[in-house]
């Protein structure tokens, strides 16, 4: 089971964002039977056994194991990760282009870059996973509490100097065997309380 995978076939996508088989996928964060699904879920185990069979065919859950009881065969089946991102490849006709505006103090703006960076590591990892090998990156996360705007505008001017001057010192467009690699980094006001639905 994977940490994360990424959804990138709208079908995929689609499926998983039906309220059941979204409920069915984070049940299976465990092996289960659709027997035992179909208690904790409340629903008919033939109905578990339909949106488990949709989840199987788009990759989203996968056989753990069969087990025979009596003339039946039980399938065990386990979400293939432990959580998912749908890829704005999954729209592509609709997908976020940091292009068309890139206004760099736009959210939108971040906003499209950041689901550029869900669609390239999502196909990196789908291409390391056929590969059978990882996907060399590197991330930074932090919290910073700015006492004023004035202090945000000079930490990003400062920040801004000091990534450009990293690029340009490390950049070899002549690189013999070379390899580029994107960089992304973004300020935005942190979420204090993550909405929910209730």
């Amino acid at each position: 089971m994977y940490e994360v995978a990424v959804i990138e076939d709208p079908a995929a996508a689609e499926i998983s964002l039906d309220p059941v088989r979204a409920r069915l996928l984070a049940e299976l964060s465990e092996p289960e039977s659709a027997t035992t699904l179909a208690a904790k879920v409340g629903l008919a185990r033939q109905k578990v056994n339909y949106h488990l069979r949709a989840l199987e065919r788009h990759g989203l859950v996968e056989l753990v194991e069969e087990r025979r009881k009596g003339n039946c065969t039980e399938r065990v089946m386990q979400a293939s990760a432990a959580s998912y991102v749908i890829s704005p490849t999954a729209l592509a006709a609709v997908q976020p282009d940091p292009a068309r505006s890139p206004d760099q103090l736009s959210a939108r703006w971040l906003l499209a870059l950041a689901a550029r960076l869900v669609r390239d590591v999502g196909i990196l990892l789908t291409g390391a996973d056929r590969a059978r090998k990882r996907v060399a990156t590197f991330a930074l996360d932090a919290d910073v509490r700015f006492a004023s705007a004035a202090d945000r505008a000079a930490f990003a001017e400062e920040l801004s100097n000091a990534v450009t001057s990293l690029v340009g010192k490390y950049h070899d467009e002549n690189a013999e065997g070379g390899r580029e690699h994107r960089l992304f980094v973004a300020v935005h006001p942190s979420i204090t309380k993550v909405p929910t639905d209730e």
